[in-house]
């Protein structure tokens, strides 16, 4: 079964191990995330209406080595023009490529989150 907060099980969602819960789930909500809630464990926000991503501490005496999420980009569809996410990123000080119009007829915008996780939002071009 998956993540339950108060509704019905998830489907699908991504859980990230961050440093600071409550400074990441700030963060996420400065781009434009909603926090759907937490449990003590983790702080649920959601992009739009299906994004889910849980937001958990990374457990005492774990070392994760290397850059976190290397090699992967969490995809989100935007109903939100990408160059306002920019603004967003950009008042974050959040490392960030783009907007960028891709050969797939996508624009693109991929922002580095504190824990060095890379958000890719996309919206048609």
């Amino acid at each position: 079964m998956g993540a339950r907060m108060s509704s019905a099980p998830l489907k699908a969602f991504t859980k990230l191990l961050v440093l600071d819960p409550k400074a990441s789930a700030a963060f996420y909500e400065t781009l434009g995330f909603t926090r759907v809630g937490t449990d003590g464990t983790f702080i649920h926000v959601r992009w739009q209406d299906s994004g889910d991503v849980l937001l958990v501490a990374t457990p005492t005496g774990v070392r994760l080595e290397g850059k976190r999420g290397w090699g992967v980009l969490l995809c989100f569809t935007s109903d939100t023009d990408v160059s306002v996410l920019a603004e967003r990123a950009q008042s974050l000080n959040a490392p960030m490529q783009g907007p960028e119009v891709q050969p797939w007829h996508t624009r693109d915008l991929i922002v580095t989150d504190p824990d060095g996780y890379r958000l890719n939002f996309v919206q048609p071009a």
